[in-house]
């Protein structure tokens, strides 16, 4: 993990002077000054900084682990909303997005993912007892119920693709932004990663809302595997190839899912190693 000394929170000016130093590959670069810029979004447990100022979460961690076995040896951490992380890894800001974000055909277009890191279905945060009856997206868009997403999520493209109307839905910027818009009675429901919901769940008890069951999200018919991954600038190919050959190797070990666990992770949550990034970038 980090310490406030390697982190760059929202600091592009000096993500700036430490580019105009660099030359060669992204890898080359990274080895040479043994660090690598990654891009988070402050959501719990994917990507974030803890009480003690330092970057963690199991992407980061992942993410470590990996570049240490190519010869990287620390990261710095800009921190952006969910929805400015793609602009920002273009924009040059930083050289990964390490936010569990998720393998979508449009993201392809615009990025380059590694092999899937992990696989976490939604769910809805609702009021205790679930008034509503909240279980589907299908069942959000019939029923009229207000909807609290992350822009530029995976949860607002299922919403989208359920029929879920733009009246219906709620803009939040955080994921604790989200949670307090539930809560609070804004929204009557949200979605998120059952993971993330939980996480935010067990550090805020006594709350009265409750998550449903997990969702297996569907557009136009077609079953969606909610698989995430590393984004990195198309053409960053030794990157990648290097990075995707030690991410494997991690994940068959065994460590992988050591790095994960404290973050409520599980062997459920581990790609089938069959699983491929040109699957899932493939239109529908």
């Amino acid at each position: 993990m980090l310490t406030r000394r390697r982190l760059l929170l929202g600091l592009p000016v000096l993500a700036a002077v430490s580019c105009a130093q660099r030359s060669g590959t992204t890898l080359e670069q990274a080895r040479r000054w043994d660090v690598l810029r990654v891009g988070i979004s402050g959501e719990r447990p994917y990507g974030y900084v803890n009480a003690r100022g330092q970057v963690t979460g199991s992407q980061p961690e992942v993410a470590r682990a990996v570049l240490a076995r190519i010869g990287v040896g620390g990261l710095e951490a800009v921190q952006v909303r969910f929805d400015e992380l793609i602009p920002g890894l273009l924009a040059d800001q930083f050289d990964l997005i390490t936010a569990g974000m998720m393998i979508t055909a449009g993201r392809c277009a615009e990025v380059a993912f590694s092999r899937p890191d992990f696989v976490a279905l939604p769910a809805f945060l609702v009021p205790e007892g679930n008034p509503r009856g909240i279980h589907t997206y299908g069942g959000v868009a019939q029923s009229g119920t207000t909807l609290a997403v992350l822009g530029g999520s995976v949860e607002l493209l299922y919403a989208r693709a359920a029929g879920v109307s733009e009246d219906q839905l709620k803009i939040a910027d955080s994921q604790r932004s989200l949670f307090r818009d539930v809560v609070s009675g804004r929204v009557q429901a949200g979605a998120l990663t059952a993971i993330s919901l939980a996480d935010e769940l067990r550090r805020n008890p006594g709350l009265p809302v409750e998550i449903t069951r997990p969702v297996e999200p569907t557009i136009d018919g077609r079953a969606i595997v909610p698989a995430a991954a590393f984004a990195a600038r198309p053409g960053e190919t030794d990157l990648l190839t290097a990075f995707d050959a030690e991410l494997t190797a991690l994940q068959a070990s065994g460590e992988w899912l050591r790095i994960v666990e404290p973050f409520g992770l599980s062997a459920v949550n581990l790609p089938d190693p069959d699983l491929s990034t040109a699957e899932l970038c493939a239109p529908m």
